[in-house]
């Protein structure tokens, strides 16, 4: 572990800071899961191995929960889920994924010990647990957790003190990590990286999180080599700089972001943004027009208009009523736009919502000026090298192609690849994508350049040829943080 030290954080505890000079996009350092699960919900969705989300799954024909992609990923996963099939079977049902996460540490820490190799930084010994700060409801939760373990566990298993165990489990609670599936788009499993429970918050960081699989085709040829994550560099970090993460999204105003860091992690954040309220005051501001803005009263009832809308269109989005969701949007971003900022987060999340749904309808050129505008906004609240925004612009890059709009989506591609080559690198799978849709928008804007005429008779006659598919279906955004709380 070259990159980074461990060193006693001012009013953190434990933190890790570069050991040498680090440039954006260089790899901090890479981790192997301690132990990993899919989440009870995706179960029959995703190979319990390598965490792919597959069609047709292969399922353990002594268990019958495991599921694999082929019998290779099954001879690859049998470590870790030899003894889980046995517990599974005697114990005569599948436990949560809290419990069954809980005991793949426990077996491993049997075998191997709580340190597994030369460059893991602590033990889980030594891991906060935070069970004395956990609410009433948090710790009930817990006990219920430890006594469906005890239940579960294997009398020829080392016995653990319920201190322990419990221990355990406040340590997934407070640091499990998100595991995602191949593309990296949705979060499908949780598991445990013990380095990365060193690396303290910021709201403003100068290092994110990124899960890489890797290389597929020589998968599993190491223990865990599947489930990696790598935490890069965002930027310039000098020798003796503490590197950060960022547990919650920026996109709240800094109280909003304390509660979550105090709810969920149980600190007080008191970075630079938190403690001076940087940029909540265009988060959550009024339209400044000729150097005029509206009356605070004004801003503070289109606010509450707009957060009543954005319940009504969660509501409309659960029961699938995308054309009521449009209708929603349209009428609340026209009583947003003369009042509120283009930055406010309201009128930022009806824009995502709104050119989301429009894309899956296939009304694209409308959904393409939405996404246009939510990304200005998003610029001017993230960092430049923030992952999210490289999402939203590559959704927005490919919104306008859809529409035809082949200048502002290659535009906007480049500008996602440029911000995607330093949050998730080269070799990502996502990266790759974009490294194509960026070739072939290249390819389309030359022609198009040249004759915008034969471009679009060759681009409707290859649509009428292949028909377009439909867009994925609407889904919540789920971008409020990279660690995960039950």
């Amino acid at each position: 572990m070259e990159n980074v030290e461990v060193f006693d954080s001012p009013g953190k505890g434990r933190g890790l800071r570069a050991a040498k000079d680090l440039w954006a996009g260089d790899v901090v350092f890479s981790e192997p899961s301690f132990a990993a699960v899919v989440f009870d919900n995706m179960a029959e969705h995703v190979c319990h191995s390598c965490f792919r989300r597959q069609q047709k799954l292969q399922r353990c024909g002594q268990c019958r929960f495991a599921q694999y992609c082929d019998r290779t990923c099954q001879r690859a996963g049998w470590n870790e889920h030899k003894q889980e099939c046995g517990a599974i079977k005697t114990f005569g049902k599948v436990p949560n994924e809290n419990v069954r996460l809980a005991a793949r540490i426990l077996w491993r820490i049997e075998k191997e010990g709580e340190v597994v190799s030369d460059t893991q930084l602590t033990t889980l010994e030594d891991l906060e647990d935070h069970v004395a700060d956990m609410p009433a409801d948090d710790l009930k939760d817990l006990k219920v957790d430890i006594h469906n373990f005890l239940d579960y566990w294997p009398h020829n298993s080392k016995q653990h003190k319920v201190d322990y165990i419990s221990h355990i489990f406040g340590v997934i609670n407070c640091n499990g990590f998100m595991v995602s599936d191949q593309r990296g788009l949705q979060a499908v499993g949780v598991g445990l990286f013990p380095n990365l429970c060193l690396v303290n918050h910021n709201c403003w960081p100068n290092c994110t999180v990124i899960l890489n699989h890797g290389n597929q085709s020589a998968v599993n040829t190491m223990f865990h080599s599947q489930r990696r994550i790598e935490l890069r560099a965002l930027g310039k970090i000098a020798p003796g700089e503490e590197v950060t993460v960022a547990y919650v999204d920026f996109l709240n105003v800094s109280s909003e972001r304390q509660r979550l860091l105090k709810q969920q992690y149980f600190f007080d954040c008191t970075c630079q943004h938190c403690t001076e309220h940087i940029k909540d005051d265009i988060m959550m501001g009024g339209k400044e027009v000729d150097g005029n803005k509206p009356s605070k009263e004004l801003v503070k009832e289109i606010t509450e208009f707009s957060l009543q809308t954005l319940q009504k269109i969660d509501k409309a989005r659960i029961d699938a009523q995308y054309h009521e969701v449009v209708k929603l949007c349209r009428a609340c971003l026209e009583k947003q736009e003369p009042v509120l900022a283009d930055t406010h987060l309201y009128k930022l999340r009806i824009l995502s919502t709104l050119s989301e749904t429009l894309s899956y309808l296939q009304f694209f050129e409308e959904a393409a000026g939405h996404a246009r505008k939510m990304v200005e906004g998003y610029m001017k609240l993230y960092q430049p090298n923030n992952a999210q925004l490289g999402m939203a612009t590559m959704r927005a890059g490919v919104t306008h192609w859809h529409a035809g709009l082949i200048e502002v989506g290659h535009s906007m591609i480049c500008k996602a690849y440029a911000i995607l080559l330093i949050t998730h690198g080269a070799t990502h799978p996502i990266t790759k994508d974009l490294e194509a849709m960026r070739m072939q928008t290249e390819m389309e804007l030359r022609m198009f350049q040249q004759n915008e005429y034969v471009y679009y008779s060759m681009r409707e006659a290859a649509l009428k040829n292949q028909p377009m598919t439909m867009m994925a279906e609407p889904v919540e955004e789920n971008i409020k943080g990279l660690f995960r709380k039950k």
